[in-house]
């Protein structure tokens, strides 16, 4: 038996609200990556970890914020949790693979495209293993090409990012980036649904309805808790914010490299490097 899908019970709500989780999640894990490539290798991994987890956790808050609005008419669905956790860990890890390789390597190139395609299979899996733990009196199919038109979305939208990521620098560009990137997830998402079929089985069925809210609102809990931490990151930290570290200007000196005279960012200049006046005349030995 065919069963009847809603991907809209609660109208343009949940669409909306998914929209904006992808676009916060890319948006703090841009500006976490673009802060990476900005200090010493010793404290890249820190920043392109929260980064990934920001992508991953954003990516999954607005699949299942997404999924609130789901419903089959014939039947009730609930939600294996196990499995949908391992999606959320599942996204994270891809997507922090696929950050790491741009973090290192660069955004151009080969490293790219790998990062790109590892980070886009990571987000594809998430929606189709976070799908798999979905429990109903049924089982879904799914069409392969539009499944494979989901995937060239998520890699797309992934190498996108990682590109922005490696070479935008300031902070409109990166909101810019973050709101393409939002489209482009909820777009795979919405095509990887356009791509299910349900098919229940032949026992009774109780009418689903809309779907509760509270079903998956306590799930949600953890990961908007981190966004939100890390949302207070970005914020606190103006080099996030700018995109570009902060540099003291100095007096170039006649015959001597600007750059040797340029003192790092964090230094504060002695108190033997304070300029001194100048004598005039010569001085008697």
């Amino acid at each position: 038996m065919q069963g009847t899908v809603d991907g809209f019970s609660y109208g343009a709500v949940t669409p909306l609200v998914a929209y904006l989780m992808a676009c916060l999640g890319g948006a703090l894990g841009l500006r976490c990556t673009t802060r990476a490539l900005l200090v010493t290798h010793s404290g890249r991994p820190a920043w392109l970890a929260l980064g990934a987890a920001a992508i991953g956790s954003g990516i999954w808050t607005m699949h299942f914020v997404a999924m609130m609005g789901f419903a089959i008419e014939e039947t009730p669905i609930h939600y294996d949790k196990p499995i949908t956790y391992a999606s959320l860990a599942l996204a994270i890890v891809m997507v922090g693979v696929g950050i790491f390789i741009v973090g290192y390597r660069g955004a151009t190139g080969t490293a790219l495209f790998t990062g790109g395609t590892i980070t886009g299979l990571g987000v594809a899996s998430m929606h189709y293993l976070g799908m798999a733990g979905v429990r109903f009196h049924g089982r879904f199919t799914y069409n392969t090409l539009t499944v494979a038109a989901s995937v060239v979305i998520a890699v797309v939208a992934a190498t996108a990012a990682l590109w922005a990521a490696g070479r935008v620098r300031g902070f409109l560009w990166s909101v810019g980036a973050s709101l393409v990137m939002g489209l482009a997830v909820s777009g795979m998402h919405y095509m990887g649904m356009a791509a299910l079929g349900v098919h229940l089985d032949g026992a009774s069925h109780v009418a689903g309805g809309v779907p509760e809210p509270s079903v998956l609102a306590p799930m949600l809990i953890g990961p908007l808790a981190f966004l939100l931490l890390a949302g207070v990151v970005v914020v606190f930290d103006p080099l996030m914010v700018m995109g570009r570290p902060v540099r003291r200007t100095v007096e170039h000196k006649p015959g001597v490299p600007a750059a040797a005279v340029a003192p790092h960012p964090d230094r504060r200049p002695a108190f033997h490097e304070a300029r001194r006046p100048e004598h005039h005349g010569s001085r008697t030995p």
